[in-house]
């Protein structure tokens, strides 16, 4: 995987040559372009003619060598000079600037794909209003997010060779440097992290399985400080990990169950996830329409999510105990595949009546939510899933859905989802939604219906968390064809990452 360096310096801005030079400029009072000294002289020009106005993500790029400036105290020495603009900050609050700074971050990456650079060199300064560090992580959170590709399956074409991404980013700063190298060194990780995300949501149904779910964490604890066991089939059925083997009755594929561990010496408390790994979803028996199936290889994003969390969460090492479990196996209708009518008895003995084999993410969850509770005893729960259609009609691709137990766990998980531009939008989780899925032959079945479909599967869920505090979050319309932004490519986003490792740092 494409891996960018990063290095801050303290070097005199007017001497640096090669490269890509950036500054940032904003809008000020009556739409006046507000920037650097340094920058002013090479921008007289469109300044004047007002061809720049310093709109968000708007960028113009210049060649200081063919541009005559009087005063060499202000002469560059770069080959190219970009301005991106962050539009008018005076009136956002801080979440919206972080936002603006992160975007701008994403437009460089798109404009380094076009010129085909791979040197990028950041100037952060006092334009922003924000701390040389804060600026900073942002600004490199959004260049290596937005440097993002995926083109395995791909042959080069000779003609146009593929830009590999890029390589090496530098930030010079004339304060804080020492801040600034730690912050951008979590920056850098967690976009890596997401990056891996990606990667596993982009692979195919056939070369993503159960098995690489499990061979991915083993090498994940190899090369991190990070515990790994993974249960397998046999081990399941002496455990009586009954829903994760129902889901999985249809399948060639042999089910895993993920479990990643970072317990570091001191720890404040512990936060166990579960994502769902449901690597390809046929709907089952209760199959799928044929359009679109194609993407339901996406069905993992939050078992990745999760996964990729602890890789980040790993490199950062907060004081903060982080069990990840990840049940994984794929959704099909072999000849000996759950249908509906069945009846399941669950790993902590509550039976479920299947209504829809295709409502099975629920089922996997379940059975893990429920064993790690007990093997585990963390302080909280929170579970990623693409679990609903639902969540898309009711919220679209812009916010993720979040229900829960707690008040003050799902609202940290809120403001943290909004300090990374992953929105969270809460829904209601009273007890009129559980008499949705009470059946008649079972404790409980597992789907209630078109109406209120995103909250009754979180109900069915919370049957395995009894007074844990537990959060749940719907990603199916984020984890997938997020917003547009400058920073987030078409198909998967890696969705969560960010959030859930902000959340768990702040612990």
């Amino acid at each position: 995987m494409h891996k960018t360096k990063v290095a801050v310096s303290e070097k005199n801005i007017n001497l640096i040559k090669g490269g890509l030079l950036i500054f940032f400029a904003i809008q000020g009072e009556d739409d006046a372009v507000v920037c650097s000294d340094l920058v002013l002289p090479y921008l007289d020009s469109l300044l004047e003619l007002k061809d720049f106005k310093a709109g968000a993500n708007e960028r113009v790029i210049l060649y200081p060598s063919q541009i005559q400036v009087k005063d060499k105290k202000r002469s560059l020495s770069a080959d190219r000079l970009m301005v991106v603009g962050l539009g008018k900050l005076s009136d956002q609050d801080e979440h919206l600037r972080i936002e603006a700074v992160r975007s701008a971050g994403g437009t460089i990456s798109k404009a380094c794909e076009t010129l085909k650079v791979k040197d990028v060199k950041l100037v952060c300064d006092d334009i922003v209003g924000m701390e040389r560090a804060a600026m900073a992580h942002h600004l490199v959170e959004g260049v290596v997010l937005g440097d993002y590709r995926f083109k395995k399956y791909k042959k080069e074409d000779p003609d146009t060779p593929t830009f590999e991404g890029i390589s090496e980013i530098t930030v010079y700063v004339d304060t804080q440097a020492g801040k600034v190298r730690k912050s951008v060194a979590k920056a850098i990780s967690i976009a890596h992290a997401v990056h891996s995300a990606r990667n596993m949501a982009n692979e195919p149904g056939n070369s993503w399985t159960a098995t690489d779910f499990a061979d991915y964490a083993l090498k994940l604890a190899e090369e991190k400080e990070l515990t790994c066991r993974i249960i397998d089939k046999p081990k399941m059925k002496k455990l009586g990990l009954r829903g994760i083997l129902a889901v999985n009755q249809g399948s060639a594929e042999p089910p895993k169950l993920v479990i990643l561990e970072y317990s570091p010496a001191k720890k404040k408390k512990s936060v166990m996830l579960v994502g769902k790994g449901l690597t390809f979803d046929s709907g089952g028996v209760s199959l799928k329409p044929a359009a679109g199936m194609q993407n339901m290889k996406m069905d993992m994003c939050g078992g990745a999510a999760v996964l990729a969390t602890m890789q980040a969460i790993a490199d950062l090492k907060p004081d903060v105990h982080v069990i990840a479990l990840i049940p994984a196996t794929d959704n099909m209708s072999g000849s000996s595949a759950l249908k509906p009518g069945d009846v399941i008895r669950h790993y902590n003995d509550v039976t479920a009546e299947i209504v829809n084999t295709d409502a099975e993410g629920r089922i996997i969850l379940g059975d893990a939510l429920a064993y790690g509770i007990e093997k585990y005893e963390p302080d909280c729960v929170i579970d990623v899933a693409t679990l609903t259609g639902a969540v898309i009609i009711g919220l679209g691709h812009h916010h993720s859905g979040v229900l829960g137990n707690d008040d003050q766990l799902v609202d940290g998980l809120i403001d943290a989802g909004q300090t990374c531009s992953e929105p969270l939008w809460r829904l209601p989780l009273t007890k009129e939604y559980e008499k949705q899925i009470e059946s008649d032959v079972a404790d409980i079945k597992n789907t209630g219906g078109r109406d209120a479909g995103t909250i009754t599967a979180a109900a069915y869920l919370k049957n395995f968390v009894g007074d844990t505090p537990w959060a749940h979050l719907d990603i199916a319309g984020t984890a997938w064809d997020f917003t547009e932004k400058s920073y987030i490519p078409k198909g998967p986003s890696g969705i969560a990452v960010r959030t859930l490792t902000e959340f768990i740092c702040k612990k």
